[in-house]
């Protein structure tokens, strides 16, 4: 691919996906929050005997959350492949937003009783179902606007994503800071979740002017050559064909979820539960980590269309498999090593994370990306992603830690076979 300045984005594409990724920024940060703060959701909402119990309890409620994923990436994934992209796109925001308002202003346990467990359940349902098209039908849609750019677009997305999940440790380290350990876990850890459901409504006024891409942009760029499928596509029929292809998504989202939540929530309530480290000190590396994962896509965005999408794919996903590893140093207190264990893991997830969406999409032809990508996504989040804290800090508490680093090793090497077989088979869509 030859090499396009970044000034050959004009202003009125930049300032769509703009809107596009904000929702992913705040998608992010809802998400990353719940991880971040279970220690404290699980002690308002699920109490225990013990402060481990109530955090695994409030990580099982994580997990529920992936659950819905796949379900809410076919069904809207479906809808937007047949009725458009705009409206499904702005529906999802204003859910995700709306359910972490509610999470934010929830009673407590001893309030309301039963009733705040299963209110947060439903919350994050809720969120599952609409946040399992958030990702994947956002990078399609812009990928669809700004079709020439899959690296400026899979580094501009990247910043807005590891934005959101900087938000939310710098969130709750100033607000731990601000007011100490006691108060946060009395209260001050709702403040981000209302924060979360009052930045929806911004994105919402953003998203109002998007253009509406499905099948004019493909029509326009000559992408598919049956004009049967252009009049009248049949999205499920193509889906059946490209079998293979979500199969390889599902196993390229879920090692990279896998491995990414293993640091970005795992490791981190690993610290602040089992190990008892200090908060504030803890939420400082994660905060040092988002800084350098958001500014790290910045770079990433003017350089990664200089190198072919699917080498730096598979270069990048092979060096998780030795480094995935280096979590065993971290087997008791201890703050540095915890810093330089995070450290090695933000290079990885930036590596990674940066791409792996946009290649998710390069697999499969424009007007089914909605409904074969939310597929293969929200499968890949709900068994990899979603669980993947919880079997962190449950494997750890069982004295089997090693396991989990041997767990995402398997996922991140069939994800790089399955890609190889899916492009040997049915070729890719977006970049080479």
């Amino acid at each position: 691919m030859t090499p396009v300045k970044l000034g050959a984005v004009p202003k009125h594409e930049r300032r769509h996906l703009l809107a596009l990724s904000w929702g992913h920024a705040l998608e992010w940060f809802d998400w990353a929050m719940f991880g971040l703060l279970s220690v404290y959701i699980g002690a308002a909402f699920f109490p225990a005997d013990s402060v481990l119990a109530s955090t695994l309890n409030a990580l099982a409620v994580f997990a529920v959350g992936f659950i819905a994923r796949p379900i809410g990436g076919v069904v809207f994934g479906f809808m937007a492949d047949r009725i458009g992209r705009k409206r499904i796109m702005i529906g999802a925001i204003a859910a995700v937003a709306g359910a972490s308002l509610v999470i934010g202003v929830l009673p407590d346990f001893e309030t309301i009783g039963y009733l705040a467990p299963i209110t947060v359940v439903v919350m994050r349902l809720l969120q599952g179902l609409s946040a399992g098209i958030e990702a994947p039908l956002g990078t399609a849609y812009a990928l669809e606007l700004v079709r020439e750019r899959p690296g400026y677009v899979a580094g501009y997305f990247a910043f807005f994503n590891n934005f959101g999940n900087l938000l939310a440790p710098l969130s709750a380290f100033f607000i731990t800071l601000a007011l100490g350990p006691e108060l946060m876990g009395e209260w001050g850890w709702r403040v981000p979740f209302i924060i979360g459901g009052l930045l929806g409504l911004v994105v919402l006024y953003l998203r109002r002017t998007l253009p509406e891409t499905l099948h004019t942009t493909a029509i326009k760029a000559g992408e598919a050559a049956d004009p049967i499928e252009q009049a009248n596509p049949a999205v499920w029929s193509t889906v059946r064909k490209h079998w293979l292809s979500v199969v390889a998504i599902v196993f390229i989202v879920g090692a990279m979820q896998s491995f990414m939540y293993a640091f970005l929530s795992g490791l981190p309530n690993l610290a602040n539960g089992a190990f008892e480290e200090d908060p504030t000190g803890v939420f400082a590396v994660t905060t040092g980590l988002g800084i350098f994962l958001t500014l790290g896509a910045l770079v990433l965005a003017k350089t990664l269309d200089k190198i072919k999408l699917s080498r730096w794919f598979i270069g990048a996903r092979l060096l998780t498999i030795p480094a995935i590893f280096l979590i065993l140093l971290y087997s008791g207190p201890g703050l540095g090593t915890f810093g330089l264990v995070m450290a090695v893991g933000g290079v990885l997830i930036l590596l990674n994370g940066t791409v792996f969406v946009v290649v998710a999409n390069s697999m499969l032809p424009q007007h089914v990306r909605g409904t074969g990508v939310g597929l293969g996504y929200g499968i890949g989040v709900a068994l990899f992603g979603g669980t993947a804290s919880y079997i962190l800090v449950w494997l750890q508490s069982q004295g089997a830690y090693w396991l989990f680093p041997t767990y995402v090793a398997l996922l991140c090497a069939l994800s790089v076979v399955f890609y190889i077989l899916a492009k040997r088979k049915h070729g890719v869509y977006v970049g080479r």
